[in-house]
């Protein structure tokens, strides 16, 4: 079923508000969560659990969820994922009201809402094709960038005010209200057809579903090596990821404002580079605007790692964040034109495993190592790496053919 343009333009709208809402009470709960775990024990091996449990899970289900994305309702399994988040959400802060606040239930609830969080990304990633035209694409993707920014943006300076007022339990309770208002704006408003294959009565089984799709990831090589370079960059790009917090309070101060401020600098970064590939649309070959970023987060890796001025440093960190949407949205985009739309949701499936193993593994190397060695020269160290790994997309010929633009007849 072909929507009309005002309709998918409504469609969009809805969807782009219910994320919003949705991810501000989840912003708000990952800021509390990690600052909380951060000043009370400065300790680079509990951050280090902390991102294992924000992860792992995430690789283990997303085989599945890509499988589910393509088999059934997408619209349905982001609604049941916020759901699920949202009640483990709403276990925890009952137990914190009760007195019950050990780490160890910050690291279960971690691992349940990455559990969500695993089933949502192949889900939407697959979900948006449904909703514009190829041609509108990358603005849909970068719009959205651009409003996840304003709510990164936004959402640690809440937390940061909410946690010197209240206490944490609050921030919970928050993300539980904000959750149940998302769940009703897709249930209520938003209607978009189901795709076709889940339309129809699915004759093979789950595994077989899989395997099928990891067939298609091997018969199309620009996908596998576009993963392979993804692997690579997440273990990399751990430190910048996870460490800087940690940097923070050790090399310019333990204040809660310094930690607001990284994050509001990094958004700042996000929300200006999504604005940018939105009206821009980046070069055209999407490879080349991804080369560019991918160099660029390098070069500001390995500054973060130098830069002795904290003022500089969050400079530094919104150039940073400025990258990010400039190498995502063309990534996103050259998968959702170029990737049948039945397989969409489990090559985003594969995505998001190696996403969440890769970093877990960069942490199970760079956490252990930020208690002794500098934290600057992880960062220079791997700043180093990921500038050089940026040019090795323009000699990868797959990648560069598969980065061209899609002509209309094709999409």
């Amino acid at each position: 079923m072909q929507l009309t343009k005002d309709k998918w333009n409504r469609n969009i709208v809805l969807f782009l508000t219910s994320q919003t809402v949705s991810l501000f009470g989840s912003y708000l709960v990952q800021y509390a969560i990690m600052w909380h775990i951060t000043l009370r024990t400065q300790s680079g091996i509990m951050m280090t659990i902390a991102i294992i449990c924000g992860f792992l899970p995430t690789f283990f289900v997303s085989p599945f969820a890509g499988v589910w994305a393509d088999r059934f309702n997408r619209k349905t399994l982001i609604i049941l994922s916020d759901a699920f988040i949202a009640l483990a959400t709403l276990i925890l802060a009952l137990l914190f009201l009760m007195g019950y606040d050990a780490l160890w239930l910050l690291f279960v609830v971690s691992a349940i809402r990455a559990l969500g969080a695993g089933v949502q990304i192949p889900a939407i990633g697959a979900f948006i094709p449904q909703m514009v035209t190829g041609g509108m694409l990358t603005k849909a993707n970068a719009t959205m960038t651009s409003i996840e920014s304003l709510v990164s943006l936004l959402s640690p300076m809440a937390s940061g005010a909410l946690l010197t007022m209240a206490s944490i339990e609050a921030i919970f309770f928050i993300d539980v209200v904000t959750a149940a208002i998302a769940i009703l704006i897709l249930i209520l408003f938003l209607d978009v057809p189901v795709h076709a294959k889940a339309l129809n009565k699915q004759a093979a089984s789950y595994f077989a579903d899989m395997r099928e799709g990891y067939t298609y990831i091997q018969s199309h090589r620009y996908i596998k090596n576009f993963f392979i370079f993804c692997a690579v960059f997440f273990v990399l790009a751990a430190p910048a990821s996870f460490l800087t917090p940690l940097q923070v309070v050790r090399s310019f101060g333990s204040d809660v404002w310094r930690l607001t401020a990284i994050e509001v600098a990094f958004s700042v970064g996000m929300m200006l580079g999504g604005l940018v590939i939105a009206v821009w649309g980046g070069f055209r070959n999407k490879i080349h605007t991804m080369t560019l970023a991918c160099a660029a987060f390098g070069a500001c890796t390995l500054a973060l790692g130098i830069i002795p001025f904290f003022f500089v440093y969050l400079l530094i960190m919104v150039i940073t964040g400025l990258t990010i949407p400039m190498f995502n949205t063309p990534a996103t985009v050259l998968l959702q034109e170029r990737v049948g739309e039945d397989y969409l949701g489990r090559v985003f499936g594969i995505l998001g495993m190696i996403s969440s193993i890769m970093m877990p593994l960069g942490m199970l190397v760079f956490g252990p190592l930020a208690d002794i060695v500098v934290i600057e020269w992880l960062l220079i160290g791997t700043g180093l790496l990921l500038f050089i790994q940026g040019f090795f997309l323009l000699g990868n010929k797959p990648l560069l053919e598969a980065g061209k633009p899609v002509s209309k007849a094709d999409w």
